[in-house]
């Protein structure tokens, strides 16, 4: 960046809001320029990086070439065309907003109820989440986010908001549990940095951890929020990959069954990316309870809108009862059989997951394979993983992991064989150059673990990912510009 460009233009275009300095995004890079094909390019990267779930998209296809009506671009559909096309109210289409409404109450097995009238739609989860923050904090405010948590959070929810990010600190010793003594600890450090706390984020099911809250754990935060006059904010955008027990608990089940908490600070973040495959659609969805929220949100979502002609073929699909009971237990199926391809092609050369039963991708824990403990070590095996192995998948120092070693390997973006080939590629690095610790050994590796973490700074647990990945020489796959 010239001196000049710096003083011409605004903070936003020059600072490093966008958190593309991370070993998260580096990957995609990699993959980017040296992509994977089984002919074409056999000795390329394989995208693990990437939470896509194309395992189920032959149904979708399906019902898309059974139903030639749901789009105005057809013969059958071409009547109309006129009235989608020219309508422009942003509270959506009302068959559209009604639709998503059932959605979200079948997939948590119509134990709840939704207000398509508190619908409020955006441009894919990412321009949900920003103008949710937007509605419940200002510049220089913090959001608590239990950690490890989605690298995309420190661009999405703080790039144009100016809202900081607090991790809630979580350990593999208990599986990375959110426990209420976490949730003090990180409001506590929010307290003396002079920091206004304004809400709670949770990640339900968990990416990267693939594991669903669990009643108890989502009632603690509910108090936690309420006693602090904070608000809960749960995004449930894979409430649909939950692929075995125990079942997905949503928030709004928490909130019916407890009348006399504080509803106005509850609100709910959804998509269709994850749980059908569609993030081309860029179909976000806001649910709150406070009516405030949802007018504001309803307003600023004229700046993210989803096409009219989206809205009508997906309220047309999402009202076919008959294809989504189908589509969402043959993707359960699905997703579990791949998850299980992966767990256990990783198991035969003694690399362990994170117990998980949803999400679209693993929490591979690669720490025996690190040269010491600590995130410098974890760099230097990821580079190996990317540059020799030709796996992009992502480390944990990127989702502000308290300890170094953990990877999430994603498995539902590809074929069959392409993940045979991934597995082959594991197998001949693990055999050939990873020798795992033995159990002697251990002990002295969490020693030095320990000793390790004491000596991390709060700005660093607060800008994890920033501090511990270098930034890529590397063009951005994201934004492709001609100099």
């Amino acid at each position: 960046m010239l001196r000049n460009e710096e003083q011409i233009l605004s903070k936003i275009a020059t600072n490093d809001g966008h958190g593309e300095n991370s070993a998260y995004f580096d990957g995609w890079k990699a993959y980017d320029t040296d992509p994977y094909h089984p002919t074409q390019n056999p000795k390329g990267v394989i995208q693990m990086g990437l939470a896509e779930n194309q395992l189920s998209f032959d149904l979708v296809q399906e019902w898309i070439l059974n139903n030639p009506k749901a789009s105005i671009c057809t013969e059958e559909g071409s009547d109309d065309f006129k009235d989608i096309a020219i309508f422009q109210d942003y509270h959506g289409l009302p068959l559209f907003r009604n639709a998503v409404a059932r959605f979200m109450e079948k997939v948590r097995g119509n134990r709840v109820r939704f207000d398509p009238d508190r619908i409020v739609m955006s441009g894919g989860a990412t321009g949900a989440q920003e103008t949710l923050t937007f509605c419940l904090a200002d510049p220089g405010d913090a959001l608590l986010v239990p950690a490890p948590y989605y690298p995309g959070n420190d661009r999405d929810l703080t790039w144009r908001t100016g809202v900081k990010l607090i991790p809630v600190m979580c350990y593999s010793s208990n599986d990375f549990k959110i426990t209420r003594q976490a949730l003090e600890s990180a409001y506590k450090i929010a307290q003396e940095s002079n920091i206004k706390v304004k809400g709670l984020l949770l990640n339900n099911p968990s990416n990267p951890l693939g594991t669903v809250l669990n009643k108890q754990t989502l009632t603690e935060c509910l108090n936690f929020t309420n006693e602090k006059n904070i608000h809960l904010i749960c995004d449930e955008i894979y409430s649909a990959t939950v692929f075995s027990q125990p079942n997905f608990i949503s928030i709004a089940e928490i909130v019916q069954e407890n009348p006399k908490i504080n509803h106005d600070l509850v609100h709910i973040i959804y998509s269709l990316s994850k749980d059908l495959g569609f993030p081309g659609f860029r179909i976000g969805i806001i649910y709150s309870y406070n009516d405030v929220v949802t007018n504001c949100a309803r307003k600023m979502s004229s700046f993210s809108l989803v096409s009219t002609q989206t809205q009508h073929l997906i309220a047309s699909m999402l009202l076919d009862e008959v294809f989504v009971d189908r589509f969402i237990k043959e993707s359960s199926k699905r997703l579990g059989q791949r998850h299980g391809v992966l767990s256990r092609g990783l198991a035969q050369v003694g690399i362990k997951s994170l117990k998980s039963n949803a999400g679209l991708y693993n929490w591979m824990d690669l720490r025996m394979l690190l040269s010491e403990p600590t995130f410098e070590a974890e760099m230097e095996l990821w580079r190996v993983i990317i540059n020799e192995v030709k796996l992009n998948v992502s480390p944990g120092a990127s989702f502000h992991c308290s300890e170094p070693g953990w990877f999430r390997v994603c498995f539902a973006n590809m074929d069959d064989e392409t993940m045979m080939v991934a597995l082959k590629r594991i197998h001949k690095f693990v055999n050939q150059n990873g020798k795992i610790v033995e159990a002697s050994s251990r002990k002295m590796w969490r020693s030095k673990l320990e000793v390790n973490l004491s000596f991390r700074r709060l700005d660093e647990i607060m800008m994890g990912s920033h501090k511990m990945s270098p930034h890529s020489p590397m063009p951005s796959p994201l934004v492709r510009a001609r100099t």
